[in-house]
Protein backbone atom coordinates (compact mmCIF):
# COMPACT_ATOMS: atom_id res chain seq x y z
CA UNK A 1 0.00 0.00 0.00
CA UNK A 2 1.01 3.16 -0.87
CA UNK A 3 1.63 6.39 0.91
CA UNK A 4 -0.90 8.35 -1.86
CA UNK A 5 -3.72 5.92 -1.74
CA UNK A 6 -4.12 6.55 2.45
CA UNK A 7 -3.76 10.34 2.44
CA UNK A 8 -5.69 11.08 -0.97
CA UNK A 9 -8.39 8.95 -0.92
CA UNK A 10 -10.86 8.45 -4.48
CA UNK A 11 -13.19 11.24 -5.02
CA UNK A 12 -16.67 9.85 -4.11
CA UNK A 13 -19.16 11.57 -6.82
CA UNK A 14 -21.47 13.97 -5.64
CA UNK A 15 -24.99 13.14 -5.78
CA UNK A 16 -27.42 14.37 -8.69
CA UNK A 17 -29.65 16.73 -7.45
CA UNK A 18 -31.44 17.74 -10.85
CA UNK A 19 -34.35 16.07 -10.18
CA UNK A 20 -34.31 17.65 -6.51
CA UNK A 21 -33.51 20.61 -8.41
CA UNK A 22 -35.80 20.54 -10.82
CA UNK A 23 -38.79 19.82 -8.52
CA UNK A 24 -37.50 22.93 -6.65
CA UNK A 25 -37.73 24.97 -9.56
CA UNK A 26 -41.05 23.78 -10.56
CA UNK A 27 -42.21 24.67 -6.46
CA UNK A 28 -41.02 28.14 -7.59
CA UNK A 29 -43.28 28.61 -10.65
CA UNK A 30 -45.96 27.55 -8.45
CA UNK A 31 -45.62 30.22 -5.85
CA UNK A 32 -45.19 32.93 -8.70
CA UNK A 33 -48.65 31.66 -10.24
CA UNK A 34 -49.95 33.20 -6.77
CA UNK A 35 -48.61 36.79 -8.98
CA UNK A 36 -49.84 35.93 -12.36
CA UNK A 37 -51.65 32.76 -13.36
CA UNK A 38 -48.96 32.22 -16.23
CA UNK A 39 -46.29 30.89 -13.88
CA UNK A 40 -48.28 28.42 -12.97
CA UNK A 41 -49.10 27.40 -16.26
CA UNK A 42 -45.72 26.89 -16.68
CA UNK A 43 -44.76 24.85 -14.08
CA UNK A 44 -47.60 22.21 -14.46
CA UNK A 45 -45.86 21.88 -18.35
CA UNK A 46 -42.75 21.42 -16.58
CA UNK A 47 -44.50 18.86 -13.66
CA UNK A 48 -45.66 16.96 -17.09
CA UNK A 49 -42.43 17.14 -19.06
CA UNK A 50 -40.22 15.61 -16.31
CA UNK A 51 -43.42 13.25 -14.41
CA UNK A 52 -41.95 10.31 -16.77
CA UNK A 53 -38.35 10.82 -15.95
CA UNK A 54 -39.09 10.89 -12.07
CA UNK A 55 -40.79 7.38 -11.78
CA UNK A 56 -39.99 5.21 -8.58
CA UNK A 57 -39.01 8.62 -6.92
CA UNK A 58 -39.98 10.83 -4.44
CA UNK A 59 -39.90 13.49 -7.41
CA UNK A 60 -42.75 11.54 -9.57
CA UNK A 61 -44.84 11.78 -6.17
CA UNK A 62 -44.20 15.79 -6.14
CA UNK A 63 -45.07 15.95 -10.04
CA UNK A 64 -48.49 14.13 -9.49
CA UNK A 65 -48.99 16.42 -6.65
CA UNK A 66 -48.19 19.75 -8.01
CA UNK A 67 -50.27 18.42 -11.24
CA UNK A 68 -53.32 17.53 -9.30
CA UNK A 69 -52.62 20.67 -7.36
CA UNK A 70 -52.85 22.73 -10.57
CA UNK A 71 -55.97 21.29 -11.68
CA UNK A 72 -58.10 21.64 -9.17
CA UNK A 73 -57.20 25.45 -8.30
CA UNK A 74 -58.24 26.19 -11.82
CA UNK A 75 -61.17 24.64 -11.56
CA UNK A 76 -62.11 25.89 -7.96
CA UNK A 77 -61.17 29.75 -9.30
CA UNK A 78 -63.27 28.91 -12.71
CA UNK A 79 -66.11 28.27 -10.19
CA UNK A 80 -65.34 30.75 -8.06
CA UNK A 81 -65.11 33.57 -10.77
CA UNK A 82 -68.73 32.15 -12.17
CA UNK A 83 -69.98 32.34 -8.59
CA UNK A 84 -69.07 36.21 -8.56
CA UNK A 85 -72.45 36.95 -10.38
CA UNK A 86 -74.43 36.12 -7.10
CA UNK A 87 -71.63 37.27 -4.91
CA UNK A 88 -70.39 34.19 -2.97
CA UNK A 89 -67.75 33.45 -5.37
CA UNK A 90 -65.48 35.63 -3.30
CA UNK A 91 -65.50 33.04 -0.20
CA UNK A 92 -64.59 30.22 -2.92
CA UNK A 93 -61.66 31.70 -4.51
CA UNK A 94 -60.26 33.13 -0.87
CA UNK A 95 -60.83 29.50 0.00
CA UNK A 96 -59.20 28.01 -3.24
CA UNK A 97 -55.95 30.43 -2.96
CA UNK A 98 -55.70 29.71 0.64
CA UNK A 99 -55.44 26.06 -0.08
CA UNK A 100 -53.34 26.36 -3.05
CA UNK A 101 -50.76 28.11 -0.98
CA UNK A 102 -50.97 25.14 2.07
CA UNK A 103 -50.45 22.96 -1.00
CA UNK A 104 -47.21 24.79 -2.07
CA UNK A 105 -45.50 25.69 1.36
CA UNK A 106 -46.61 21.74 2.52
CA UNK A 107 -45.00 20.53 -0.18
CA UNK A 108 -42.38 22.73 -0.47
CA UNK A 109 -41.44 21.32 3.46
CA UNK A 110 -42.07 17.47 2.56
CA UNK A 111 -39.34 18.12 -0.46
CA UNK A 112 -36.91 19.76 1.89
CA UNK A 113 -36.96 16.93 4.36
CA UNK A 114 -36.56 14.80 1.33
CA UNK A 115 -40.01 13.37 1.89
CA UNK A 116 -42.68 12.13 -0.80
CA UNK A 117 -46.07 13.41 -0.65
CA UNK A 118 -49.34 11.82 -1.03
CA UNK A 119 -50.55 12.10 -4.13
CA UNK A 120 -54.30 11.13 -3.45
CA UNK A 121 -55.09 13.43 -0.03
CA UNK A 122 -56.70 17.14 -0.54
CA UNK A 123 -53.97 18.49 2.04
Amino acid sequence: MNEDSTQNPAPVPAPDNTARNFTWITYAMYALGLFTGLFAVVGVIMAYAKRGEFTGTIYYDHMQYLIRTFWISLIGAIVGFLLLIILIGWVLLIAVTIWYIYRIVMGAIKLNDGQGVSTTSWF
